[in-house]
Formats: structure tokens, C-alpha cells, sequence
């Protein structure tokens, strides 16, 4: 599981937030205490920076306790929460082994993440390696002059066998850099950037942000601190964006009613690449420019609210599949549509709630999850759980290529089908149940009683026992590409959806292009269409189209001035030959999915409208 926290040391800030800070010590040392982490133990890492411009972290890992002749070293080749293979140990370098005295010990590389060190049956290792971080991405690692950011799966080896041991890890942050550090790992008390975990798993779901950092003001959600710290955040109204902050905290927690951490940090790892939950935190590329538009704003807080709700969907209301997890190969569930599209979900009525997205946004944001899945080929292919289970290798928003018009996302229709169960149990409840409910239950069963995951058969008997019904037609909306009666579950909620095909004006060839080196590349030929019969794919050049040099404006001009059935002859270059070509144009039609309340709803159709929203 993934869990993240703050850490302040005492010489980071001015005097005048010191007294804050011994107090926040205090209770990080509660925390520590409370998990039974014990200071010392026979795993302990140092990870230095002292060159931080060459990009390599140094890190020294102390093993002792092993058993046997030989100790066996892996690292992972992925990290929970990013559900693709990293190859992490690629970016290993200068590997060494020595006895506790320096005395160089015998190893081989077995495998491709996998280590072997010859040593004395019971006397202590260290291995010393450099692990080179040159991605500026939440699931990679990365060095710079000014910062660090350390993704724990691809740095920390672990020996096989001990991941329930505990850890310890000491940091050694650049001297031209402040001293707040951003992490999930509890303190050693009176060790300076030094931090334990009770096992592999913690640490491997602690990311660590250090170098010139920045904090917002914390603020509290039922007596629980919740704090925002940062790299190159941006420019902003600081305090209304962390009002609005504690808003979306607020909102998720009134959906479980529970909060099950002692402290929760959001940790911006600047311009960069994507996000990660974890059980206590979150990590996330962030700027703050953002919010200087509307729609940028509702993007973000959209961003924020889905990694938030994930302490609760998918790191502790989660597949039984993940977790405990296996660090050597891809962990597969067939429920990536409910951890990840419910919480795409989720955030639109957490924000409506919270006064920062209107009912019309509202509306828009799950007319375009349809339209995105509907209007593309894959629905045909591809059901929410096969997308769910094959994501290792078509990767989270479906496959590119060739052979994208064959796959979905489960980001566009697990929000949808979310939405679609969600107004079902309040119809067949008379709305005196949701969706809510039965992330309750499994949260309370699960997760509370249990103590383990859900599997997909007992996802769907809570949701029939929440429903008092069968749910025979929304499993095989999840399971299969039968084709979905949008009109009738969206009226359960006074809704009416438009999802009648509309023909577009204009002909249609089928492709989308870019402009390279002057020339019109194809970056994608829709499947079926008149281009892709025509044999263009994705990297195909348009050199001239009716004889004339292939330009943007010409594209334009041709879709515009012929008509359906007309022909176009093109020259293309494929595999460096250059060949003539003709596509005949056809129609283009499209369903929109615009949502709206209907006009004269009856007395149930009012009320989960208004309870909904």
C-alpha cells in the first residue's frame, strides 16, 4: 500500500515557526510509535546527492541478519499505482558489494532486476550503487540542481525474501538546498533525515520530495492536519486555492465518513508528469497557473480530487488483486474500471457539492466520458474489464497505433457505468440508497473488518444487496460491448440524453496530422474510415493531395469542396517509398450524449436529481 507524509526539520524554517514544528515532531513520533516502528533495525539505506547536476543519486544499503552463503538483491519492475512495467533497475549504476570492513565481496547480475552477492553465512553487506533520475515523472526519479524526487520502488533494493522487515532510510540532502523534506516514512527520533518504515511495501509506497521547497498553510478536516508542500508551484492566490483545497477534502470525506490517517499531505513535484495516491498522501505534477482560467481550474481541482478520493477507492477500497503485491511482474484485476473510472466519477459531484463546478459542468464532464467511448471504435473490441486487465500492455487510455481503434479506456466508461449504477440503486431504492452506500460497505467489510480486497463477485452482491435487485443488465455492461441504454438510466435521475447518431458536414477522409519539417503527418487514421481503407496509418506523409503540395489549408479546403462518394488522390511516403493513393470519401456521423434535466420529471425523478447534485 501507498502511504505518504511531511516531515519539517527544525533548521528548515525561521524561529518563529519553530515552536510549530517541535510540535509536529511530537506527533510524527506518535505516529511512529503507533505502528510499532522500532529506530535502527538491520535494513538502513543512505541516499546522497552530492553532485546533484550529474543526475545519480548514491545510495548505500547496510544489510545484515542474511542467512546462508549467499544474499539475493531485487528491485522492483514496477510501483503500485502506476499499473506499467518500469524496468527500474535499467537506471542502475557502479554496483558494488563489500563486507562491513570495505573488503570487496563476489556478485553476478542473475536477471535482469535481480542481484547475487557471495558473503560470510551471518556477517553484515553493503551494496553501493548509483541510480541515474532523469524522469520528471510521479512513477520515476529525479535529480536536479534545485530538487529531488525519489520514487522508492526504483531506488531501494530489497533482499528476497524480507519484504515484511523493517527499514530504515537516511537522506542526505544537497547543502545549497533548504531542509523540507516531503515523505510518508516516519521519523527516527533525534536522527536527522532519518526515517523508518515497518516494511517494504510502506517504503515502496513513501515517495520522497526534498530540495528548495515550498509549504502552503496546512489547514484541518475533523481535527486531522492536511498539508501542501511543493516545487516551483507557480503563481496563485495561495489562500483561496487552499480553501478550495479543504473543500474537496471535506467533500470526499462526507461520501465514507471516515477518515483512517492521522495526517495527509498533497506533495507537488512541480511541472512534471501525472499522479499517485497513496494511503496517506498524494503525488502530483502541479502548477498553479492553472487556476487563472475556468477551465483550467476544473481541470486541476478535477486532478486533485480524483488522487484524493484514492485513499479511500483503490488503496483501501480495493481488488482483492492489489495487495498484498508481487514486485517481480504485473499484478492484474479486471476492476481498474471501478478503482479508477468511480473515482473519475466521484470528483464531478464532490466539486458540484463544494460550489466549485456547476450543474451544467457537470452535465459536460459525463457527456464527454460517453462521447469519448462511444464515439470511438474500441467500444466494439473492448469491454471495461477486459481494459481493466489488459492495461499492463495497452497502457491506461487504450492502445496507440495501428491497433488503438481495438481497445478503451477505463477512464472514460468506468465513470459512466459508475454514474448509470449509482442512479439504478437510487430508482429501484426509491432513493433512499446510492452508490455512496456501497462504497460504505465495502469500505466497512473490506477494508475495516476483513482487512483485505474485494473480489469482482463480491463487488457486485453488495451492489445488489444495496439495490435490493438483480443487476444482471450493468455486469454486462462492464463484462461485455453490448450496446448501452444511456436514455433509459439517465431518466431514473430526471435526465435526458441525446444519443442519436448526427451526420457531420462535409466529406470525410479520417485521419488526424501533424506538421513535421514542413509535411502533413498522419498521427492517427481512424479505423475503417476512408483513409485507413485506403492503407494510411499512423506515420504516414502526405506529400500532395490532388496533385497539389499536401498543407493544413489544403486538407481543409478539399473536406470542404468535395462531398461524400468524390474521390481524392493522394501521394503519401511509407517506409521511405513514396506511392500514389485513392481514398473515397465518405460521411462522418457521431453521437454528442448532451445531457439535460428533463423537462416535466415525475416526483421520484425530482428527488435523486436533487439528491444527486
Amino acid at each position: 500500500m501507498e502511504t505518504f507524509a511531511l516531515l519539517f526539520s527544525p533548521n528548515s524554517l525561521v524561529s518563529r515557526q519553530r515552536q510549530k514544528l517541535r510540535l509536529l515532531a511530537v506527533f510524527l513520533f506518535t505516529i511512529s510509535s503507533a505502528f510499532g516502528q522500532k529506530p535502527g533495525g538491520k535494513l538502513a539505506y543512505t541516499v546522497s546527492m552530492e553532485d546533484p547536476a550529474s543526475q545519480l543519486y548514491h545510495v548505500s544499503f547496510r544489510c545484515e541478519g542474511g542467512r546462508g552463503d549467499t544474499l539475493t538483491v531485487k528491485m522492483p519492475v514496477w510501483t503500485p499505482g502506476y499499473y506499467q512495467l518500469m524496468n527500474y533497475a535499467k537506471s542502475v549504476e557502479n554496483f558494488q558489494a563489500t563486507d562491513d570492513t570495505g573488503k570487496p565481496l563476489q556478485w553476478e547480475k542473475t536477471a535482469n532486476s535481480r542481484w547475487k552477492i557471495h558473503q560470510k553465512q551471518g556477517q553484515p553487506i553493503r551494496l553501493i550503487y548509483d541510480v541515474r533520475a532523469t524522469r520528471n515523472f510521479v512513477a520515476g526519479n529525479f535529480l536536479d540542481e534545485n530538487h529531488g524526487y525519489i520514487s522508492p520502488a526504483g531506488v531501494f533494493m530489497h533482499p528476497e525474501g524480507q519484504l515484511n522487515q523493517p527499514v530504515t532510510v537516511t537522506l542526505k540532502p544537497h547543502s545549497s538546498w533548504g531542509h523540507l523534506i516531503a515523505t510518508g516514512l516516519d521519523s527516527v527520533a533525534g536522527k536527522p533525515h532519518t526515517f523508518v518504515a515497518p516494511n517494504y511495501d510502506i517504503l515502496y509506497d513513501s515517495p520522497i520530495l526534498l530540495g528548495n521547497l515550498e509549504q502552503l498553510p496546512s489547514f484541518e478536516v475533523k481535527g486531522i492536519p492536511h498539508y501542501f508542500i511543493g516545487y516551483k508551484l507557480g503563481n496563485f492566490d495561495r489562500q483561496q486555492f487552499v480553501a478550495d483545497l479543504k473543500k474537496i477534502v471535506e467533500g470526499s470525506v462526507a461520501v465514507i465518513g471516515d477518515i483512517p490517517y492521522k495526517h495527509y499531505t498533497f506533495i507537488a513535484i512541480g511541472p512534471g508528469g501525472g499522479g499517485i495516491e497513496h494511503l496517506n498522501s498524494t503525488s502530483i505534477s502541479f502548477s498553479g497557473e492553472q487556476l487563472h482560467s475556468r477551465a483550467g481550474k476544473n481541470r486541476l481541482y478535477n486532478f486533485l480530487a480524483h488522487e484524493y478520493f484514492h485513499h479511500y477507492n483503490v488503496k483501501r477500497i480495493r481488488p482483492v488483486e492489489l495487495g498484498p503485491f508481487n514486485y517481480d511482474q504485473q499484478n492484474r484485476t479486471r476492476m481498474l474500471w471501478v478503482s479508477e473510472g468511480f473515482t473519475v466519477y466521484y470528483p464531478y459531484l464532490i466539486l458540484k457539492k463544494a460550489g466549485l463546478m456547476s450543474e451544467e459542468e457537470v452535465f459536460s464532464a459525463l457527456q464527454q466520458n460517453i462521447a469519448s467511448y462511444e464515439n470511438k471504435p474500441g467500444h466494439l473490441f473492448q469491454s471495461a474489464t477486459q481494459a481493466s486487465f489488459a492495461t499492463w500492455e495497452d497502457g491506461p487510455f487504450g492502445r496507440s497505433g495501428d491497433e488503438a481503434y481495438k481497445t478503451i479506456s477505463y477512464y472514460s466508461k468506468g465513470p459512466v457505468l459508475g454514474a448509470m449504477l449509482d442512479f439504478k440503486i437510487r430508482h429501484e431504492t426509491r432513493n433512499k440508497k446510492s452508490l455512496d452506500d456501497v462504497m460504505r460497505a465495502l469500505y466497512l467489510t473490506y477494508y475495516q473488518k476483513l482487512k483485505r480486497g474485494f473480489s469482482e463477485k463480491e463487488f457486485w452482491a453488495e451492489c445488489e444487496k444495496i439495490a435490493g435487485t438483480k443487476l444482471p443488465e450493468l455486469i454486462d455492461y462492464a463484462a461485455t460491448t453490448k450496446e448501452i441504454d444511456y436514455p433509459k438510466y439517465f431518466a431514473y435521475a430526471g435526465l435526458a440524453i441525446d444519443a442519436a447518431l448526427k451526420e457531420l458536414p462535409g466529406a470525410f477522409l479520417g485521419i488526424s496530422f501533424d506538421i513535421q519539417n514542413d509535411s502533413l503527418v498522419v498521427m492517427e487514421a481512424e479505423w475503417n474510415s476512408p483513409a485507413w481503407k485506403a492503407g494510411l496509418r499512423k506515420g504516414t506523409v502526405l506529400l500532395a493531395i490532388d496533385g497539389q503540395k499536401a498543407t493544413a489549408q489544403a486538407l481543409g479546403a478539399m473536406r470542404k469542396d468535395k462531398k461524400p462518394g468524390d474521390s481524392v488522390n493522394l501521394t503519401v511516403s511509407q517506409n521511405n517509398q513514396s506511392k500514389d493513393v485513392t481514398a473515397v470519401l465518405g460521411k462522418q456521423s457521431e453521437r454528442r450524449f448532451d445531457i439535460k434535466r428533463l423537462p416535466k420529471p415525475n416526483p421520484l425523478q425530482a428527488a435523486i436529481l436533487q439528491a444527486w447534485l
